[in-house]
């Protein structure tokens, strides 16, 4: 049977929910795509590493098993460096090897996501030498200072260059575990894990990022220049054929270009754009869901509905209750 293999490098004054957060999200969204989506479903096999093989007891005490050594990293597809309580230095000096082990991984195939002072390993590899990362605030200085070579975001809480993430935070965290629950078992595993796991609405991890050497995730400057408008006039939309005149194309050229930049139709990106939109006033406001409807551009409130139950899976007054409870219990 194939596996998606996902590796979690451990070593003493790891943060133990850096480990135990992505293990049971990640869990959660295997065992919703077992019931659900069995076409798209891959079991995971998620493993701990540890530098000797040898279990690592953390310095809350509390002793974690191990499945193999950091020699093995190349054989998993995913690997998480967990983040590091205080000063990383003595933690990434008494493990000299991890760091030539990711980049062994890395070169092998291998996607690497560093969390929060983890990202020192990956630093430590050259993996990010000329590339952009981010790190936990409160390391950021000391992190540029060692290690100059590394373009450091300190403002993103995710930053993503090729094969690897980082992330500032275990909130950032989580939200980089429901986007490859999204690229492993689709959307609706991916909404079910956020929903179940996010204690609070955030913007999608695609806004949160910085995606190195991109223009809107992709290279076309004039189509990254139309979804930039319109994200700020989607309410305002009628026709995107006068879009496309306001921008000096062709309805066709339009069309052909939007999707083979961005992968999707700009009128699946209005509509998402307008769920987003009226997302966010479901859970922030007590406008009507009607009120919502005209409000992000939609002609009616079953409108609304229909598109909002396709792309989220549940209907705006039960996403309403849902967000609500989060917020305010």
């Amino acid at each position: 049977m194939t596996y998606i293999k996902i590796a979690l490098t451990l070593y003493e004054q790891l943060l133990i929910t850096s480990v135990t957060l992505p293990i049971e999200m990640l869990r959660a969204g295997e065992a919703f795509a077992k019931r659900h989506c069995q076409a798209s479903y891959l079991p995971l096999e998620i493993d701990c590493l540890s530098h000797s093989g040898q279990p690592v007891k953390t310095s809350m005490g509390i002793s974690m098993d191990i499945q193999s050594n950091f020699v093995t990293l190349r054989d998993y597809d995913y690997i998480i460096v967990p983040s590091i309580w205080r000063n990383p230095r003595p933690v990434v000096a008494n493990n000299p090897l991890l760091a030539s082990n990711l980049s062994e991984a890395w070169h092998h195939g291998a996607t690497l996501i560093g969390v929060g002072t983890g990202v020192c390993f990956l630093a430590e590899s050259g993996l990010l030498d000329s590339h952009s990362a981010t790190t936990h605030w409160h390391y950021a200085k000391q992190f540029i200072k060692n290690y100059s070579n590394v373009d450091l975001k300190p403002d993103y809480f995710i930053t993503q260059s090729d094969r690897i993430y980082t992330v500032a935070s275990l909130n950032a965290l989580a939200d980089v575990v429901v986007h490859l629950i999204g690229q492993f078992y689709g959307k609706d595993a991916a909404n079910h894990v956020q929903q179940n796991f996010s204690h609070e609405i955030r913007k999608p991890y695609e806004e949160q990022r910085y995606l190195e050497g991109a223009v809107d995730r992709h290279s076309d400057e004039q189509i990254a220049a139309i979804q930039f408008w319109l994200k700020n006039n989607a309410s305002a939309i009628s026709s995107l054929s006068e879009v496309a005149e306001q921008f000096d194309m062709s309805y066709r050229s339009f069309n052909r270009r939007f999707k083979a930049a961005t992968g999707k139709t700009a009128i699946n990106y209005v509509q998402e754009v307008r769920i987003q939109q009226a997302s966010e006033l479901l859970s922030s406001t007590n406008l009507s869901i009607q009120d919502i409807a005209l409000t992000v551009g939609f002609t009616s409130q079953s409108q609304l509905s229909r598109a909002f139950k396709e792309q989220m899976n549940q209907t705006p007054s039960n996403y309403r209750q849902i967000v609500r409870k989060k917020l305010f219990s």
